[in-house]
């Protein structure tokens, strides 16, 4: 099983989490929101009210070189409800994403 399986399922948040490859690594997405990085085999959340509240002792690293430092939660793949809690709750402090912006239509030719 590869480590982003191996989070997805101890979460158990069905197909509310999911991911997509980024730079090598993973976003992992909670309703569409960005909630954590899973990088090197660690998986980081993002900083939030969330992570202060329920995690704060978490240890912080950058989940890859030039990054700022995430709480990194490795810890809590061992506690399947802390884990779910706090991307439920990351989520939800998190903004929805932008729309995307359609292509502008060109002008017809000979208008």
């Amino acid at each position: 099983m590869s480590f982003i399986d191996y989070i997805l399922e101890t979460a158990r948040l069905g197909a509310r989490l999911t991911y997509r490859k980024m730079f090598g690594e993973y976003a992992l997405y909670l309703d569409e929101k960005v909630v954590a990085f899973a990088c090197d085999n660690s998986l980081f959340i993002k900083p939030s009210a969330a992570v202060s509240r329920l995690a704060p002792d978490l240890p912080q690293g950058p989940p890859y070189p030039g990054a700022k430092d995430y709480p990194t939660a490795d810890e809590l793949l061992d506690d399947p409800d802390a884990l779910r809690r706090l991307i439920e709750e990351t989520a939800a402090l998190m903004p929805l994403p932008k729309p995307k912006k359609k292509a502008a239509k060109t002008a017809a030719a000979g208008s």
